[in-house]
């Protein structure tokens, strides 16, 4: 019942607000942070994820995010990634609002097809130049650190560290997408880094229907409507099934 009763109001849903963390990665072969297998459990995001840390030591940070640049140009999007896609498409198609938003940084929503997208803690296939602000792409290869392509200045990932502010704007789009929903839509996160931890509670206060998936129970378990104890893939394929895409 509760799985039929999501799938009514997904498939009836105006405005569908998605938050994805790592599980909606892992698929494809990017590690997560928080699992038994995550990143945290080898690495100290203290010595990689802050700003202290790449004003200590700017070229163990680049290193360390070259390693994970390297395995994000391998991966590709999974079926997870296009059913997020198929869903903002169907939506759009029959008048509806969407808004996909992600503390991933490895750029697969948007390789997927996923275009109302919203990156929440930034993209690690761009950098961002320390003197004049410039974004760009990393090529291929490049030397560590890379230098800005307009000024010549040491440039760092372009991603939120821990500490640090959201890109302008981000925020506001998230909160304002997930206040106004009538389904908001969780996966593969564990609702524990703020701010993005709050948009589900924020969604659900405002009245929406909220659906999480996820393997293991988060602090937002106690409020969804459904949870669906699977991953990211299947859960999807539960929720939204291919017959349900539009075409």
């Amino acid at each position: 019942m509760g799985l039929e009763e999501a799938r009514r109001r997904l498939r009836e849903a105006k405005r569908v607000a998605v938050l994805t963390g790592a599980g909606i990665s892992k698929p494809s072969g990017i590690p997560t942070f928080r699992d038994a297998e995550g990143l945290w459990k080898a690495f100290n995001p203290l010595d990689y994820a802050t700003p202290e840390a790449y004003a200590r030591d700017p070229k163990k940070v680049w290193a360390w995010y070259a390693w994970r640049i390297a395995k994000v140009r391998e991966a590709e999007p999974n079926p997870a990634h296009y059913a997020l896609a198929r869903l903002e498409a169907d939506l759009l198609a029959r008048g509806g609002d969407f808004l996909l938003v992600t503390q991933n940084v490895d750029g697969l929503h948007a390789r997927a097809g996923s275009k109302r997208l919203v990156e929440l803690h930034g993209n690690i296939l761009r950098a961002r130049c320390e003197a004049c602000g410039r974004r760009f792409p990393l090529p291929e290869a490049f030397p560590i650190p890379p230098s800005c392509p307009a000024c010549g200045a040491r440039a760092r990932p372009d991603v939120v560290w821990f500490g640090e502010l959201l890109p302008e704007g981000a925020w506001e789009k998230a909160l304002r997408a997930f206040s106004e929903a009538d389904l908001a839509l969780v996966v593969g996160t564990s609702a524990e880094v703020e701010p993005a931890a709050s948009l589900g509670r924020i969604a659900y206060t405002a009245g929406a229907y909220l659906v999480e998936v996820n393997p293991e129970p988060t602090p937002l378990t106690p409020l969804a409507h459904l949870s669906l104890r699977l991953g990211a893939v299947e859960g999807l394929e539960a929720l939204y099934p291919l017959s349900s895409a539009p075409g």
